[in-house]
């Protein structure tokens, strides 16, 4: 059992939480960086999660740790709990704004379907309905498609381009098995961003903390909740073997990224 829950269930909130928080810190600062680049967002974004997970004596922790049948490790659970929390920070306290200053780049056609599917949250069949009973009303489906599918390559690039697509409806099936041509290094870096979004949440932690963050294999299973130092090995290598098989399908090489 680990430290924090039983002071959990000694119940001792405040010294679970200290426990609990200087266990999984990093783990944490790693799913919110999956999405908030901006050194001041990720910060704010942290203390939010701090906020929500410390609510009600750790409400949500104790939640987990209260149920009898754990379909998923406590490291993946955490994972997604913070995505959502880091998703609804910037859907609620920065979202409109911020995301506003995306659509402006648009074009006009694209900036409508922008506001529709992302911001309204509309489908792509009634984005398409809406749009060809106003102003562009001899557009065809086939075109609307090729619009529709543009806009979503301008706008989910990049780590703030995963809260878009948080937002937004499934994507065409087509945008995510494009393999275009990137032409400099910004759009490799952006393809592999989503190679990375493509990964489970534990599985994508697991990379970026041994091979980005370079923690040693020991800490990051630690922090997972994995066996030992092997499992994370075996599991890196085995989404270094996927990512890498993407990477080659795209047409990028070492020297791209």
């Amino acid at each position: 059992m680990d430290d924090w829950v039983a002071e959990l269930q000694a119940g001792k909130p405040e010294s679970a939480w200290d426990r609990f928080l200087d266990r999984y810190r990093r783990l944490i600062f790693s799913a919110i960086r999956h999405y908030a680049q901006d050194y001041d967002d990720v910060m704010d974004v942290f203390a939010q999660v701090c906020e929500a997970l410390r609510a009600d004596d750790l409400r949500r922790l104790r939640c987990y740790v209260d149920q009898t049948d754990h379909r998923a490790r406590f490291s993946t659970w955490l994972v997604t709990v913070v995505r959502h929390l880091t998703i609804d920070w910037f859907r609620h306290r920065d979202g409109r704004r911020r995301i506003s200053t995306v659509a402006e780049r648009l074009p006009p056609l694209q900036r409508r379907i922008f506001e529709h599917v992302f911001l309204d949250r509309r489908s792509h069949a009634e984005a398409y309905e809406l749009i060809r009973t106003g102003e562009t009303r001899d557009l065809s489906f086939k075109e609307y498609q090729a619009e529709l599918r543009a806009t979503y390559r301008a706008v989910t690039n990049g780590r703030r381009g995963g809260v878009l697509r948080e937002l937004g409806a499934p994507p065409p099936p087509d945008v995510e098995s494009d393999s275009p041509h990137y032409a400099d290094r910004r759009e490799a870096r952006e393809f592999i961003a989503r190679a990375l979004g493509a990964l489970s949440d534990e599985d994508r932690v697991a990379v970026e903390l041994h091979v980005v963050e370079e923690l040693p294999a020991a800490d990051v299973a630690r922090l997972l909740g994995l066996p030992n130092a092997k499992a994370v090995y075996n599991r890196v290598y085995r989404a270094l073997e996927l990512l890498r098989g993407q990477f080659e399908r795209a047409g990028l090489s070492r020297e791209d990224l």
